[in-house]
């Protein structure tokens, strides 16, 4: 069962959902500066992810690449590249840095314009660099749900983001990094590989959703020059800072509930988050705040990727307290400041796919993104799929994220990507009717928009221009 919910500006319809109310803290990251990273998980990867020449200044270059391995390379993709390119530490704001990723073509010619292009935005993995979804192999999920957008003809960039893969500690979570990360990703690959489009939807999930939705709101600052469509984003998060009262929340029911997965999950998500705060708390080392037990637990944060991470808290029943020799609110409130994003109000349509029995990013939380973002006056379509946790609605909204997806491209380029001038195609309707081509364009569910002027052309779209062909169905 599936509840679908739409809003264009500020109209906003949707049904009330009953669930637990966080309390939020405002705040936004942009005027956090860096201090000195005594805690990091670098190591572990190959010589391609050290870029040891200078750094350029411009962001989005394309330094190196390299063929993935075979079983790297998803089952419909022609190929598979592993890439290393330029961009900007989105902490400071300023300092060049470079970050790796990857990205898989489609199998078939490209069409006219190039492949559509995918900007996947992953979820959370961990901090390691050994980590890096460029650099190790993807779970079966991922690889399914990113399979199915090549299927239908998509490219499909990945960013590893800043700092995992590459020297540095990954900023988890951090909004502007990952907007960063995902938009030169998108500058590297445009620029150096003819065969792609140069228009983008950015497509996210959990932790990738934060950095999909990041990447639409620092897009217009940051990158304009990018034509980004739309967003697609499931399993949102939204007003992070709420976490500490939740965590506290579960852990006081653990001598009566007992030690919970959806604990050890939580705790996860945060804890990795506390790792991050050398880059934004002044004078502060994470090391002076860990018990022994704090210690031994961030040893494993430095080599292991998320699932051992939730295992070993799940095996040691590790709370708060277990980890941090003290009370954490004031450095992890101003860490988790971090992943706000700048703004709720987006130049580009919205998807948001959201699970009923989503634990990790409660449903209330993400129909209150949805509702601020239409107060905003951003278009949102929130699809809510019954049954569906956060990791089961990533593959479940297919069903509706490929339709929202295919108009966006669709708008832009017409349908699969055709353009037309109008000499064109008033000669194709002017042949036989038996034709295939004039039968095809005939029977176009689409109707025709113009583009604007300097292109001379037009896609098949949803608007009847004046004085289009009156047979045209």
């Amino acid at each position: 069962m599936r509840v679908a919910q739409f809003c264009q500006s500020s109209k906003f319809l949707a049904v009330t959902l009953l669930g637990l109310t966080l309390n939020a803290c405002g705040g936004g990251g942009d005027n956090l500066t860096p201090q000195s990273k005594a805690f990091t998980a670098d190591g572990g990867v190959s010589s391609f992810y050290r870029w040891s020449d200078a750094i350029p200044a411009t962001p989005g270059v394309l330094l190196q690449q390299e063929a993935l391995a075979p079983a790297q390379v998803l089952p419909n993709a022609s190929q598979g590249i592993r890439i290393l390119y330029s961009s900007t530490d989105g902490d400071d704001g300023k300092t060049a840095i470079y970050v790796s990723g990857d990205l898989q073509l489609p199998k078939g010619t490209p069409p006219a314009g190039g492949w559509p292009l995918i900007a996947w935005a992953h979820g959370t993995v961990g901090v390691a660099d050994v980590c890096a979804p460029s650099w190790t192999l993807r779970d079966a999920r991922d690889i399914d749900y990113l399979d199915a957008w090549l299927a239908q003809g998509y490219a499909v960039v990945s960013t590893d983001y800043q700092g995992l893969g590459t020297p540095g500690l990954h900023p988890y979570l951090h909004a502007r990094p990952e907007a960063y990360s995902v938009l030169d990703s998108i500058r590297a690959v445009t620029k150096a590989f003819p065969q792609l489009s140069s228009s983008v939807v950015i497509v996210g999930q959990s932790q990738g959703a934060q950095g999909a939705l990041a990447t639409a709101a620092y897009a217009p600052s940051y990158a304009p020059e990018i034509k980004l469509l739309g967003t697609v984003a499931t399993g949102v998060p939204y007003q992070l800072q709420s976490v500490l009262a939740y965590l506290n929340a579960l852990t006081a029911q653990v001598p009566t509930s007992g030690f919970t997965s959806v604990l050890s999950t939580l705790e996860a998500y945060a804890w990795l988050g506390y790792a991050t705060a050398e880059r934004v708390v002044p004078n502060f080392l994470l090391s002076d705040h860990l018990t022994a037990k704090g210690k031994a637990f961030y040893s494993v944060v430095a080599t292991q990727c998320l699932g051992p991470i939730e295992d070993y808290i799940t095996q040691n029943k590790l709370v708060t307290a277990d980890v941090f020799n003290g009370d954490v609110t004031a450095w992890a409130t101003q860490t988790l400041q971090s992943s706000n994003y700048p703004t709720v109000k987006f130049a580009a349509p919205i998807f948001v796919g959201t699970g009923t029995l989503d634990t990790d990013i409660p449903t209330v939380v993400q129909y209150q993104f949805a509702k601020d973002a239409c107060a905003a006056g951003s278009t949102v379509e929130q699809h809510y799929y019954v049954g569906q946790d956060h990791d089961g609605t990533v593959l479940t909204a297919l069903v509706d994220s490929k339709p929202f997806v295919q108009k966006l491209f669709e708008s832009a380029f017409g349908p699969r990507g055709h353009l037309l001038p109008w000499h064109a195609a008033t000669a194709l309707l002017a042949r036989p009717a038996a034709d295939d081509a004039s039968l095809a364009l005939r029977r176009s569910r689409w109707r025709w928009r113009y583009l604007p002027a300097s292109s001379g052309r037009f896609a098949i779209v949803r608007r009847r221009p004046p004085g289009a062909p009156a047979d045209l169905r």
